[in-house]
């Protein structure tokens, strides 16, 4: 692509939807109240407003770059399509057996998740395979035509198919597909061995599920948005950011939704990883806080942290299996229900209770005038000074602080005896410390530490919330890059065109079969590149991984896998041993090793982009605007200087406290940092007496 084309980034969250449109090195950017009833409304107002701005039009765009959480709130709030599931004769409860354990084991009142597809639509088919994909027991076709019926009475939409061993077989499940398909071609059918083609019936059933939940939903959505794009004049491709934080076909996001699921979120983690290797920090933990949750992420080595599994809809205190599994490529985070949206409430043993519930943006939080009774984060930070009414979202959202307040003192502050400023700040510091809590859990799971690192800031709320976040995780240094409040969609313009293929094959070490692995190789390249080719003509970056353990484990961890060349058993064995070692310490002698699951993932490089440059002369800058503004650490308010962020030019210093304000937010720099504008504009806060 050109360097001087103009790219459109759009990225439709639970409160706002962001865009972002960027020709050579003008960017322009817009926030508008997401629109829950008609998602692309909100998308398309926005995005004419983008390009009036930017003085541009339809013709103009060489790419329109999407991510949406619509796959996952009708995931979390159980409004996708009426689906059914064919599985192996005897395994219809395999869904709701799941683990076979409890995620809370001393709590006898725990509430599993209930599974999408309800046991009387998970219709049993007399077929079965073994683990190697011999045939046992043949497809009974009359099976599945029997079950056409129950679809047709129970108003079934769409159809997960999912057969024990299929991952190392799919033939049974492609002629269901073909008899279904054929008598009634307009259901969506999913099958488990395109969707998560790996072993484990269980994860490999949930994902196939929840793909067919979201799809017929997202399918209607991403082909209305893409009329809708060509009937305004746009002839350039729709690109979707995936989990994994790399960019699909419009396409492949209809066919595979379920890659969808964390697409927002991992756009943040794209601009804060090209942040960290740009600004040369090793490690980093990248904070996105926006209307409806924060999200916290490790980044080391300029590279966020990946899985290959991700939990949607925690029902329990965020606590892992208490959620719906899926087994796709995602950047690895915590993500909890800490945004600006999120309700303050006294319960009835009189605690005071942040989120997860948000106002979202109808009616919003009562700031907004829009009919929302209940106090949010949003309207603490107003309750305190932080944020600057006539400037909220670029002047566009009518904000009364007063209201805020009246609310607070209403439902926090009668309730709990507080008293002035006391009611905001007790919501503040609630989801502060719920915030901290969460990385410094987040980092342990993963065996590092939250303290010590970098903070990288970017969210409509997160530079209001970084400083107080940073002094209670011991952060020295917090960036907030410019645009900070729409980080995610600038993330989507860096992102590269990528796909990644798994496929299980399991192998013990002692019987490597390198033929049979080189050629399952080469099939992941090919289907791979057929997708990548569609978004990108290359170069393209090939990296190969094996999930292997130890004969016996019940789970494998990733080994990277040398790109080109032969596999040979002895460097497999160096490999695991070596990612064993630096995960665990040791290695285990003696013991047998094996390999279960094979992936192939192919990118094209990424958007040049620079971040930073030379550091500029340092000068110390002065207002004569000033506020009190509540300072949680001092437990009383200060006199904060007032500074617009368009007004600062590269060397600029400012003393906290103070406030910098711009349109999509406010970066509050309290007494215990300074603020610096580097050479790339981004605002750098460093601990009182740091580097």
């Amino acid at each position: 692509m050109h360097e001087a084309a103009a790219r459109l980034a759009v990225d439709i969250g639970g409160t706002f939807t962001d865009i972002v449109v960027e020709r050579g090195d003008a960017r322009h950017s817009v926030k508008v109240l997401t629109t829950p009833k008609a998602p692309e409304q909100g998308f398309l107002n926005g995005v004419a407003e983008a390009l009036a701005r930017a003085r541009l039009e339809p013709r103009d765009i060489a790419v329109v770059i999407h991510g949406t959480t619509l796959a996952t709130n009708a995931l979390i709030e159980r409004r996708g399509a009426r689906t059914a599931l064919l599985t192996t004769e005897g395994h219809r409860d395999a869904l709701e057996i799941a683990y076979e354990n409890r995620f809370e084991q001393y709590d006898v009142n725990i509430d599993r998740p209930k599974p999408l597809v309800p046991r009387w639509l998970r219709l049993p088919v007399r077929e079965r395979m073994n683990k190697d994909g011999d045939i046992l027991v043949p497809l009974e076709e009359k099976d599945v035509a029997a079950h056409l019926e129950t679809l047709d009475a129970e108003g079934v939409e769409s159809l997960a198919v999912g057969y024990l061993h299929a991952y190392a077989n799919p033939a049974h499940e492609r002629r269901t597909a073909e008899i279904v398909a054929r008598a009634r071609p307009q259901l969506s059918i999913t099958l488990a061995s395109e969707v998560a083609p790996e072993i484990r019936e269980f994860d490999r059933l949930s994902t196939a599920v929840a793909n067919a939940y979201v799809r017929p939903l997202m399918e209607r959505y991403l082909r209305a948005l893409e009329r809708a794009l060509a009937a305004r004049g746009f002839s350039c491709p729709v690109l979707l950011m995936t989990s994994g934080g790399g960019l699909a076909t419009l396409d492949q996001a209809a066919r595979f939704p379920i890659r969808l699921v964390e697409s927002g979120p991992a756009g943040g983690a794209v601009l804060a990883a090209a942040l960290a290797r740009d600004l040369k920090l090793d490690r980093v933990i990248s904070f996105d806080m926006g209307g409806t949750t924060a999200k916290l992420c490790l980044i080391d080595g300029g590279a966020p942290q990946t899985a290959r599994a991700f939990e949607v809809d925690r029902s329990w205190r965020f606590k892992k299996g208490s959620g719906l599994p899926v087994r796709i490529p995602v950047i690895e985070m915590v993500e909890i229900g800490a945004g600006g949206g999120s309700i303050a409430h006294v319960d009835t043993l009189r605690r005071l209770q942040v989120g997860p519930e948000s106002a979202g943006s109808e009616p919003g939080p009562v700031a907004y005038g829009r009919g929302g009774e209940m106090p949010t984060v949003t309207d603490a930070d107003a309750a305190l000074s932080k944020v600057d009414p006539d400037r909220f979202a670029g002047g566009s959202i009518a904000f009364d602080a007063e209201a805020a307040r009246r609310a607070l003192a209403r439902h926090v502050g009668e309730p709990l005896g507080f008293e002035g400023d006391l009611a905001a700040y007790a919501v503040c510091e609630i989801v502060d410390e719920n915030m901290a809590a969460a990385a410094r859990a987040h980092a342990l799971e993963w065996g590092k530490d939250a303290a010590g690192r970098a903070m990288i800031a970017f969210g409509g709320a997160a530079p209001l919330h970084a400083a107080r976040l940073g002094e209670k995780l011991g952060v020295e240094r917090i960036v907030v890059p410019a645009d900070a409040g729409v980080g995610s969609a600038i993330g989507f313009l860096l992102a590269p065109a990528a796909y990644e293929v798994a496929r299980s094959r399991a192998m013990r070490l002692d019987a490597f079969d390198a033929d049979a692995v080189a050629a399952l190789f080469a099939l992941m390249r090919d289907e791979a590149e057929a997708t990548v080719r569609q978004a990108s003509d290359g170069p393209y970056t090939e990296r190969r991984t094996a999930f292997m353990r130890y004969r016996g484990q019940g789970h494998e961890i990733a080994v990277d896998l040398p790109v080109p060349g032969p596999l040979e058993a002895g460097a497999l064995a160096a490999a695991f041993e070596a990612a064993y070692r630096a995960l665990y310490g040791r290695v285990i002698p003696d013991m047998e090793i094996e390999a279960l699951t094979w992936s192939l993932s192919l990118s094209a490089p990424p958007p040049a982009r620079r971040f930073s440059a030379a550091r500029a002369t340092p000068r110390r800058r002065l207002s004569d605007r000033t506020r009190e503004v509540f300072d949680a650490a001092r437990g009383r308010r200060l006199l904060h200087q007032i500074f617009e962020r368009s007004e600062l030019r590269p060397g600029d210093v400012i003393a906290g406290p103070a406030l910098i304000v711009e349109d999509q937010t406010t970066t509050v720099v309290t007494a215990a940092f300074e603020a610096f504008l580097d050479a790339a504009f981004n605002i750098v806060l460093t601990r009182n007496g740091g580097a």
